[in-house]
């Protein structure tokens, strides 16, 4: 079993942007020494949710330093971005790293990116298609024309071309079974940010996989992102992700702002009318505190044992083989930060890449569990 980290850089009061940066990218120096498998890095713009603007530059500082992980993005969101500079990028990146990126895709969902971006958020879903159509060919063929309602590409070519085959190591997250169809019929992977309960998750894995072979393509098991606090002692660990991961729910809304109900009149985003009423709620202190309690819940917290036997069992319900965590989130302190992805690297990850529990295939996912939506949503 693979196992990866992610970094997340949510702005701070009072503190410089730099600094915050700065200190992710410490816990990023470290996740080749300690034996890490792959650093992810995601997209956000304009509010300081996560200040990774441009996740293709941010990999490529690592290329350089690094030589052995692989190098992933969680996500690029593709309607954002002209896709043939996506493409040009991606074949940069796979030549600066060796061959070593792998590549998730989105079409996000805050408004206030797309405000920036003068992008028509109603378009979100078929500029997402016809992008990564684009891309894909880009990477695949020598030269190549499109034409699609918002692409017009005469004849061209990417230059440099990749050195390896990226596209084969695509991945989609989607929150909609609408945006699962489509990623699982293009031949992704899929990328799950662990926002729900896992017996959720495994319906999403299920659902996917059939996706992908109505398409005619072999299922690949999902990578999974979710954020880790890992204590010598379970009431440490309770304490720090309660606090932390906390702090993480409360810049959600700030950033995506569901409570005011808006995208569930956004075409393409009518799936997410649930979690904005999720969100309205949140005024409520004792329902601000149950949904906090729950997200806490669906995350990997507790002693190093305690982690083992969680992801052993989200590994069951999912068939997950590649699991990237979050170590420093809401705030945390670098030095917390720190000692939470030590004591994992040192207590967990050896026994996720090494133990004959997590080295043998994981099984597709065939049997599925009864689930109660809880409507907690937190996006990467």
């Amino acid at each position: 079993m693979k196992v990866g980290m992610a970094l997340n850089m949510l702005s701070q009061p009072g503190r410089p942007d730099s600094a915050i940066l700065h200190e992710h990218m410490q816990l990023g120096d470290l996740a080749e020494p300690l034996g890490f498998d792959s650093l992810f890095a995601l997209e956000h713009h304009f509010t300081g949710y996560a200040m990774s603007p441009s996740p293709l530059q941010f990999l490529s500082y690592y290329a350089g330093r690094t030589k052995r992980i692989h190098l992933g993005t969680g996500v690029i969101v593709i309607p954002w971005h002209d896709p043939i500079r996506i493409a040009e990028q991606i074949a940069l990146l796979d030549i600066l790293c060796g061959g070593r990126c792998i590549f998730g895709f989105g079409r996000g969902a805050a408004r206030v990116e797309y405000e920036g971006f003068r992008i028509p958020m109603d378009e979100a879903r078929p500029r997402f298609k016809e992008g990564l159509e684009i891309v894909k060919l880009g990477l695949t063929q020598a030269s190549f024309e499109y034409k699609g309602d918002y692409f017009d590409i005469p004849r061209t070519s990417i230059r440099p071309a990749p050195i390896s085959h990226p596209e084969r190591r695509f991945y989609g997250s989607a929150n909609s079974p609408e945006s699962a169809k489509l990623i699982a019929s293009q031949g992704l992977g899929q990328l799950i940010v662990m926002h729900n309960e896992w017996s959720k998750a495994a319906h999403e894995v299920y659902d996917f996989h059939k996706y992908a072979v109505e398409a005619g393509h072999t299922p690949k098991p999902p990578i999974i992102v979710t954020n880790v606090s890992c204590a010598e002692t379970r009431a440490e660990a309770d304490d720090r992700a309660v606090t932390w991961l906390g702090k993480k729910w409360d810049s959600v809304d700030n950033h995506y702002r569901f409570s005011d109900g808006g995208l569930a009149n956004v075409k393409g985003y009518e799936a997410y009318s649930k979690i904005g009423r999720t969100y309205q709620k949140m005024s409520d202190l004792t329902h601000r505190q149950k949904m906090t309690d729950t997200y806490v819940k669906i995350q990997l917290v507790g002693t190093p044992d305690d982690c083992i036997e969680q992801i052993a069992q989200l590994r069951t319900l999912t068939g997950l083989e590649h699991l990237v965590c979050e170590f420093s989130y809401g705030g945390l302190p670098h030095d917390e930060a720190e000692q939470n992805l030590r004591l994992f690297a040192d207590k967990v990850k050896p026994v996720l890449q090494n133990d004959a529990l997590f080295t043998q295939p994981a099984k597709i996912v065939t049997d599925l569990p009864s689930f109660q939506d809880t409507g907690v949503f937190v996006p990467a």
